[in-house]
């Protein structure tokens, strides 16, 4: 590229400084920037431009006086908007940051540039004026984010397929169970197959309401009230003689949180219906209750049946209270049984 002339590089110095190291050292970091670079004058001129600009490009360097942006290569550059930003940066105008364009080109893929363009901040003729413009290519980082992007999208129709097959597998096997307790003669033998249809149904219940959260969290308060709806409506033959409450405030958990509470509910909710009210009661309630401060929660399920027998104290736990355990170790806390008058308070305490 021919040298600029000594005019042109008073203009990167200081105004009325003649031709000398400041203006020939800024000249030659402009031309050997890695980052496509280009010095406009006031009318849009190409003062001086990186070697980076037209190999990026695959431009010619002009060999004699200014090219006009507009109108190198192809006039792939002249974009009225772009234009339109630029002149407005010459009279004063904010600097563009990340003006966004795609460069097309006659046989060529497009291209995705990303641009940023400052007034130089000196002391000069109107005339002197000098924009810098930066260009990326960033079409290899877009297609990497489109591909990102579609692979969520995919993942997301697979997840909802797959969710999709797991309801209609649990639905199954409920169906499957209970038509087996009707068929079978011995009382114990329908018993835990009832309460194998209980817990399925419970189960397909906690993943539909997790299938239907977006956001990554779950708001306790509906997703207790939907899961004991859902126990109450296939285990409590008369609600008139039998409640089925849900108190809770308004804390959102994670989904893999909300799963393992739901499960402690079920087992807690069951074990009472089972045990607490043998015979039947009349003005039985269970009060399923879920408070946080701070860092700390308790989930409480609380009834007023006949409570626990002192035969069990000591003794070895059942499933429900091994699972409901197990659980709460999950979830890095304790379980308490707190004894009433009448009932029984089952907590999961996290401190």
């Amino acid at each position: 590229m021919d040298q600029p002339r000594d005019s042109e590089q008073i203009l990167i110095g200081t105004p009325g400084e003649k031709a000398g190291t400041q203006g020939t050292l800024a000249f030659a970091l402009i031309i050997a920037s890695e980052t496509p670079l280009v010095l406009l004058d006031h009318a849009l001129g190409v003062v001086v431009a990186s070697a980076s600009f037209y190999r990026t490009f695959g431009l010619a360097q002009p060999l004699l006086g200014r090219a006009v942006f507009a109108e190198m290569g192809g006039g792939e550059w002249s974009r009225p908007q772009l234009s339109a930003m630029l002149h407005a940066i010459a009279e004063g105008s904010p600097a563009i940051e990340a003006y966004e364009m795609d460069l097309v080109r006659p046989g060529l893929p497009v291209c995705h540039l990303l641009l940023s363009a400052h007034l130089l901040d000196y002391q000069g003729a109107a005339s002197d004026t000098r924009i810098v413009l930066a260009i990326s290519d960033v079409t290899a980082t877009r297609a990497a984010d489109k591909l990102k992007d579609d692979l969520l999208r995919e993942k997301q129709l697979l997840m909802q397929e797959l969710q999709h097959r797991v309801a209609n597998s649990l639905q199954i096997i409920a169906s499957v169970l209970m038509q087996s307790a009707r068929k079978v003669n011995s009382d114990e033998t329908r018993g835990h197959l009832s309460d194998a249809h209980s817990r399925v149904m419970s189960i397909a219940t906690l993943q539909k309401q997790l299938a239907m959260t977006q956001e990554g969290e779950v708001e306790l308060r509906g997703y207790f009230t939907q899961l004991c709806r859902s126990i109450g409506a296939s285990m409590i033959p008369d609600p008139g003689f039998l409640s089925l409450t849900v108190t809770a405030d308004d804390t959102k958990v994670e989904a893999r949180v909300s799963l393992s509470l739901g499960l402690i509910v079920t087992e807690l909710v069951i074990n009472s219906l089972k045990h607490a009210f043998p015979g039947g009661a009349r003005d039985g309630r269970i009060t399923v209750d879920f408070r946080s401060v701070g860092t700390g929660w308790t989930l409480a399920v609380a009834d007023n049946g006949v409570g626990f027998p002192a035969e069990d104290e000591g003794g070895n736990p059942g499933l429900g209270t091994g699972i409901v355990e197990a659980l709460a170790t999950q979830l890095n806390a304790r379980m308490e049984i707190r004894h009433e008058s009448p009932g029984s308070t089952v907590s999961i305490v996290h401190d």
